[in-house]
C-alpha cells in the first residue's frame, strides 16, 4: 500500500505538532477548523506555513495539523518545523533551501524552572544586612 501523506512532529516550548502533508490544493487544517480561524490572525498563519512558501509550493500540498499545549507562538513554531521536516520527508533535495532560511532548526528555549528559596527562578527576596 502506498503512503499518500507525510508525517512529521515539530515540537517548540511545551507545544508539541503533529502534520500531515497530503498532495492538493493548499488548504490548511488546524485541529479540525481552517487555518485562519484557528489563529485569528492571518500573521500567524503566514508564519507557520512559511516553508510552503520557502519552496514555493503552497497551492501543492493540502496541511491537516494536530497541535496541543503551550500557546499561540509556542504552536506557531511547533507547526512550522514539522511542516519542514515533513516536507524534508517529500523531497529531501530541498534541505539546503530549508536550512538556509533556518527552519529546520529545533528552538531548545525552554522555561528555566523556579528555584526553592526564591520567588521565581531567578528573581531574590529583598536582601537586609540587619
Amino acid at each position: 500500500m502506498a503512503v499518500n501523506y507525510h508525517l512529521s512532529v515539530g515540537r517548540r516550548k511545551t507545544s508539541t505538532a503533529r502534520v500531515f502533508l497530503y498532495e492538493g490544493s493548499g488548504n490548511v487544517t488546524i485541529n479540525g477548523k481552517n487555518g485562519i480561524d484557528f489563529f485569528k490572525k492571518e500573521a500567524f498563519l503566514k508564519e507557520a506555513i512559511d516553508p510552503l512558501n520557502v519552496i514555493d509550493m503552497k497551492s501543492k500540498f493540502d496541511v491537516v495539523i494536530n497541535v496541543k499545549g503551550g500557546g499561540v507562538t509556542g504552536q506557531v513554531g511547533a507547526i512550522r518545523l514539522g511542516i519542514s521536516r515533513a516536507i524534508l520527508k517529500y523531497d529531501a533535495s530541498l534541505r539546503d533551501g530549508l536550512k538556509k532560511e533556518r527552519m529546520l532548526t529545533r528552538d531548545s528555549r525552554m522555561v528555566e524552572r523556579k528555584k526553592s528559596g526564591q520567588p521565581k527562578a531567578r528573581k531574590r527576596f529583598q536582601f537586609s544586612k540587619r
